[in-house]
C-alpha cells in the first residue's frame, strides 16, 4: 500500500522526491540526509502496554463480517451490528475485563485496548459493543453485587441479554444528578416503583432501547420512607426474549441519525413498573425489607461521584479510539498525498506530488504530530486507568487523578478527530467525499463521541474545577506574608515575561536568521516552559478572580463563576494539551534508536510549536513571546514540516494498519497505478513522435 518511488530505501538528498519534480526543500543537504525511523520499533511504541492485544484484535477484526458495508438502511444495518456483538462474543471480545469465575481475564486494560480497534471495522459495532459490555454490563458488573453477577453477567456476556443503559434524560442531559425519574420503595411488596412522572424524564439516546434490548440499568431517584437518597442504579426488564415490551414500558426509536446508524438509539419511558428490591444494584447504597437506607459513603454528594466514576471507562475508550479513527485519516490522506500528482512544476518535469507542495505538508503533517501525541497520552491514561481497575493502585486519590485525565484527554481526542477527519477529506478533493474511502463515513460515525460519555465543555469545566481546588491547595492555611510574596512574584513574571523569555532574551539579529533563532531558543524545555506556564497563569487569573465569590451571596458567586466559565474551561484545555505533549517527550527520550528518536523529537517538536502557535495571541497578549518571536513559530514550523516530509510514509506506516483495516481505494496504490498509466501514455506519444506540439511553443517560435 506504499507508493515505493516516493517512498525509496534510501534518504532522500537535496530534492525532497527527485522523480517528482518537487522544489529544493528550504533546508541543506546535509539536514536532508536524515536516517529513517525503525517503522516497527514505531509501531510497538504507538500500540503500547497491550499491544499484543490490539494485533490480536486487528487479526480479527479482518474478516469481512465485521466490516461496515456502505448504503445499508438503517434496519439492514442495525440487525448487522447486533450479529456482529455476538460474533465478537463468541471470539473473547466481551471477557477480557471479566472476573475469572465468569470466563474472565480479569485484565481491564487489555478490554479496553481491543475495544478501541473496533473503530477500524465499524464505529457503530464498536459503540454497540460498548453499550452491551462497557456500559450496561460494566454498571452490573461495578456498582451490582455478587447476587447480581451470577444472575446476569454471564447472559451479558454472551449477549444473550441485550441491554440499554438508561441514565441520559430529555430534560437533563449532563446533569445526571438531576433527573427526574423516580425509584420509589414499597416495604408491602419489597419492590421498587420506577416511575417517569413527566416527559423530560424520558430516558434518551440509548443504544439496544428502541429494537434489541431485554433490560436495562435505570438510573432514578431512590425514595424510601420519603427520603430522597440521591441516584442509584436498578436492573429493569424491559422487553421478552421475542422483543414484545413488558407491561409499563414504553419505547420509542431515535430514528436516523447523524452517524452511527447501525444502532438503535431510543427512548424508554415507565409507568409505575415495579422491580424486586434486590434488583436494586447496591453495592454503594441498599435498602432493607423495611425500607432503611444504608451506605457505606456517609456523604450523598461523593455516593454519587463514586458511583459515577465507576463507569469512566467509556470516556477513556473513547479517548482511544477517536485517535486510532484520526490515524486512520492520517494514512489515508498522508498516503494518497504521497501518490497523488496535480500540476507541473514549471520546469517541463513530471507534476508534482500533492506532499512536496508546502501548504499539504502545513495542513496534515501538524495533525500527524498530534496524532502521535494522543497515543503517548493514551497508553499513560490507560494504564492509570488499568491500575485503579485492577487493584494495584486503586486509592480514592488515584481515581480522582483517572477522572481528572479522563476528563481532560477526551475532549482534545474526540475534538481532534472531527478536525482532523475533515481536513483529511478536504485534502483528498473530490476523492475523499466518495463514501468508499471511508472519511465521510468515520466523520459522521465520530461527529457524536463529542457528545456522549460527557460532553466535552463540561468535563473541561471539571478539569477546570480540579485545576482551581489544586492551586488553592498551595496557600491553604498561609499567612498574609505567603499571600504577599506570591502576589509579587505573579507581578514580576508579567513584567519579566513582557520581554519575552529569558532563554530567547537575544535579537534575531544575534543568529543570523529568524528560523535559526527559533530553533535554538525554543527546544524542549522553552517548549515546556511555554506550554506549563500559560496553563499556570490561566488558573492563577481565574483564581485571583474569583477569589471575592467566598464572601459573596450565592446567586452573585454563581453570576462572577459564570463570567469567568469560558477562560475555565480554555485553562482546562490548555492542562490537556500539555499532558499530552509531556506524554510525547516521554516517549521520545524512551526512544533507544538514534535515528527514530532524532525524527520522533523533531515531531514533538511541531507538535509542541504547533500548540503555541494555535494559542500565540494569548503568548503575545500576555508578554510570553516577542512579536519577532511569535513569527518565527511560524517559519519554524515550515521548516520542521519540510524536514519531515521524507518521513511522512514512514510515520504513517508505523501505525500498522493492513488493507483490511484501511478499506480506502485512494489509499491501495490504485492512484499510483492511474498516474503510471498517465505518465506512460504521454511518454510513448512522445517516443513515436505522435506528441501534439503545444500551441504555446509555437508562439515562441515566432
Amino acid at each position: 500500500m506504499t507508493d515505493t518511488v516516493v517512498r525509496s530505501s534510501t534518504p532522500a538528498a537535496d530534492k525532497r522526491t527527485p522523480a517528482g519534480g518537487a522544489p529544493t526543500a528550504p533546508h541543506t543537504a546535509d539536514e536532508a540526509r536524515e536516517p529513517r525511523i525503525d517503522i516497527d520499533a514505531v509501531g510497538a511504541m504507538l500500540r503500547g502496554t497491550w499491544g499484543e492485544t490490539r494485533l490480536t484484535v486487528r487479526e480479527l477484526i479482518k474478516d469481512p463480517a465485521y466490516w461496515r458495508i456502505d448504503g445499508q438502511s438503517v434496519a439492514d444495518h442495525r440487525e448487522r451490528v447486533m450479529g456482529q456483538v455476538r460474533l465478537l462474543a463468541k471470539n473473547g471480545g466481551s471477557t477480557r475485563a471479566l472476573p475469572k469465575e465468569y470466563g474472565g481475564e480479569e485484565d481491564n486494560g487489555a478490554n479496553l485496548a481491543g475495544f478501541e480497534e473496533l473503530v477500524l471495522a465499524d464505529p457503530s459495532m464498536q459503540i454497540k459493543s460498548g453499550v452491551q459490555w462497557g456500559l450496561f454490563g460494566s454498571a452490573v458488573l461495578q456498582l451490582g453485587t455478587k447476587e447480581h453477577h451470577d444472575k446476569w453477567i454471564p447472559d451479558i456476556r454472551d449477549a444473550t441479554l441485550p441491554g440499554a443503559f438508561a441514565m441520559t434524560e430529555i430534560g437533563h442531559g449532563s446533569d445526571v444528578a438531576a433527573i427526574g425519574t423516580t425509584a420509589t420503595y414499597d416495604p408491602d411488596t419489597e419492590e421498587f416503583v420506577i416511575n417517569t412522572p413527566f416527559r423530560a424524564a424520558w430516558k434518551d439516546y440509548l443504544g439496544n432501547a428502541a429494537v434489541h434490548g431485554q433490560a436495562a440499568t435505570v438510573f432514578a431517584q431512590l425514595i424510601t420512607n420519603g427520603v430522597n437518597h440521591g441516584v442509584h442504579c436498578f436492573f429493569v426488564p424491559i422487553r421478552t426474549p421475542d422483543g414484545e415490551l413488558l407491561p409499563g414500558v414504553q419505547s420509542e426509536d431515535d430514528g436516523v441519525k447523524g452517524g452511527l446508524n447501525g444502532i438503535d438509539n431510543g427512548r424508554l419511558a415507565f409507568d409505575h413498573v415495579r422491580v424486586p428490591r434486590t434488583n436494586l444494584l447496591n453495592r454503594y447504597g441498599d435498602v432493607a425489607p423495611d425500607g432503611t437506607y444504608s451506605s457505606p459513603i456517609e456523604s450523598t454528594g461523593r455516593r454519587f461521584f463514586t458511583m459515577l466514576g465507576a463507569l469512566v471507562q467509556g470516556r477513556v475508550s473513547l479517548d482511544g479510539a477517536a485517535t486510532i479513527a484520526s490515524s486512520l485519516a492520517m494514512y489515508i490522506s498522508l498516503t494518497y498525498a504521497n501518490q497523488r500528482r496535480q500540476f507541473d512544476s514549471g520546469a517541463g518535469t513530471d507534476e508534482v506530488v500533492l506532499l512536496d507542495y508546502g501548504k499539504h505538508q502545513r495542513r496534515l503533517l501538524p495533525l500527524l504530530a498530534q496524532n502521535y501525541a494522543q497515543y503517548f497520552a493514551h497508553d499513560e491514561l490507560l494504564r492509570t486507568f488499568d491500575g485503579v481497575f485492577g487493584g494495584s493502585a486503586d486509592t480514592p486519590a488515584e481515581r480522582e487523578n483517572l477522572e481528572t485525565l479522563a476528563a481532560a484527554l477526551k475532549p482534545l481526542s474526540t475534538w481532534n478527530a472531527l478536525n482532523t477527519i475533515q481536513e483529511a477529506r478536504e485534502a483528498c478533493g473530490g476523492s475523499g467525499f466518495m463514501a468508499e474511502n471511508r472519511l465521510v463515513g468515520l466523520r459522521s460515525d465520530l461527529d457524536v463521541y463529542v457528545t456522549f460519555e460527557g460532553d466535552n465543555n463540561v468535563l473541561l469545566q471539571l478539569v477546570g474545577k480540579r485545576l482551581l481546588a489544586d492551586f488553592a491547595k498551595q496557600f491553604k492555611g498561609a499567612d498574609a506574608a505567603t499571600l504577599a510574596k506570591f502576589a509579587v512574584g505573579q507581578t514580576a513574571g508579567k513584567v519579566f515575561h513582557g520581554a519575552g523569555l529569558r532563554s530567547l532574551g537575544q535579537t534575531v539579529a544575534d543568529f543570523g536568521s529568524t528560523a535559526r533563532s527559533v530553533e535554538l531558543g525554543l527546544r524542549a524545555e522553552q517548549q515546556h516552559e511555554l506550554l506549563a506556564g500559560r496553563v499556570e497563569q490561566m488558573v492563577a487569573d481565574i483564581a485571583g478572580a474569583l477569589r471575592p465569590a467566598s464572601k459573596l451571596p450565592s446567586d452573585q458567586a454563581a453570576a462572577l463563576f459564570n463570567q469567568h466559565q469560558a477562560e475555565l474551561i480554555e485553562a482546562a484545555r490548555a492542562h490537556g494539551e500539555l499532558l499530552q505533549w509531556e506524554a510525547f517527550s516521554d516517549a521520545v527520550k524512551g526512544t533507544e534508536n538514534e535515528s527514530t528518536r532524532q525524527v520522533l523529537t523533531w515531531l514533538r517538536d511541531l507538535f509542541g510549536l504547533h500548540l503555541i502557535e494555535k494559542h500565540l495571541a494569548w503568548h503575545l497578549i500576555n508578554g510570553r513571546l516577542s512579536t519577532q518571536r511569535g513569527a518565527a513559530v511560524s517559519k519554524y514550523i515550515d521548516r520542521l514540516c519540510a524536514r519531515l516530509r521524507p518521513h511522512a510514509q514512514d510515520l504513517v506506516d508505523a501505525f500498522g494498519f493492513a488493507p483490511e483495516h484501511v478499506r480506502a481505494p485512494i489509499a491501495s496504490g490504485v492512484e499510483r497505478q492511474r498516474q503510471d498509466e498517465a505518465r506512460a501514455h504521454y511518454a510513448d506519444l512522445a517516443a513515436r513522435g505522435e506528441a501534439p506540439v503545444p500551441e504555446k511553443s509555437l508562439k515562441k517560435k515566432k
